[in-house]
Formats: structure tokens, C-alpha cells, sequence
């Protein structure tokens, strides 16, 4: 009996292991997600002069929000969308439902070299920060002629 087609369980599982790291290595490394209890969906969309990014934060309050970026060109919005504590009411609460998430989080972005981060502006509107990151001209890539002796 020929050997060669007999089932391989390590070359099955080096199989699984080399298509998840292609997905891996595939996905798109523009974002990424960090694990917190609450985690806000993010929009980005952008037209002929700007970037924008718009977080749904329903209920945070905008002190409870921090957007910065970084020397390595990333993004980061920190917050924290916190639970009304049972003794702001002075009376214990019974849940019957809780589906809500609250918690800090964190979202961090890598933003393309072609954004001016000194112009980068923010606002909050009706629990949903909007940022817009205006776009510049890249640098054009220096042409030096070598003289042929």
C-alpha cells in the first residue's frame, strides 16, 4: 500500500496553522482593537481633503474622553463609559436585564503619513466623537542624478 495519500495529522495541522497565519497576515493592520468591557464602533470615510473618523460614545460623557497621537503616527482614543452607581439613587437595584457594556476603552489607529497631525480636530455631537484628520500633499520623492564617468 502506497503511503504517500495515507492521512498525516501533523501535515494537517501545519496546513491550519500556515492558512491562519495568511489570515492573520492578511487583516488589515490600518486599526486595531483593544479588549475592554465596553468597545465603541468606529466609521471612517474620507473625501479629496480630509480623514474622518466618528466613534459612537452613547453614553460617555465627553470629559471622559481622551483622544491623542503619538511620534509612531497612531491615533488612540481612551475613555471610559462608566454604570450610574446604585448609591447615586440610595436604593439597591434588581436587574432583570443587563445587556449594557461599560468599562474603560481603549481604540488606536494607524494614521496614513499623508495626515497633518498638528490640524487634527475633534468635537463631540450627541454621544458620537467626530474627528477630522486633514490630508497633505506627500513629499515627492527626491531625484538626484548620477553623473556617469
Amino acid at each position: 500500500m502506497n503511503n504517500r495519500f495515507a492521512f498525516n495529522p501533523v501535515r494537517a495541522f501545519e496546513h491550519i496553522a500556515r492558512k491562519m497565519n495568511d489570515l492573520s497576515t492578511d487583516f488589515d493592520k490600518t486599526y486595531t482593537f483593544e479588549i475592554g468591557a465596553f468597545m465603541p464602533r468606529v466609521d471612517i470615510s474620507e473625501d479629496e481633503k480630509y480623514i474622518y473618523l466618528d466613534a459612537e460614545l452613547a453614553g460617555v460623557k465627553k470629559e471622559d474622553v481622551k483622544v491623542t497621537v503619538n511620534d509612531d503616527n497612531l491615533l488612540i482614543i481612551k475613555g471610559e463609559k462608566r454604570k450610574v452607581s446604585e448609591s447615586d439613587e440610595n436604593k439597591e437595584q434588581n436587574y432583570l436585564r443587563n445587556e449594557r457594556m461599560y468599562g474603560e476603552f481603549t481604540r488606536s489607529f494607524t494614521l496614513p503619513h499623508n495626515v497633518k497631525k498638528d490640524s487634527i480636530a475633534a468635537k463631540y455631537n450627541n454621544g458620537v466623537l467626530e474627528i477630522s484628520l486633514e490630508k497633505i500633499e506627500p513629499e515627492k520623492p527626491k531625484e538626484v542624478e548620477v553623473v556617469i564617468n
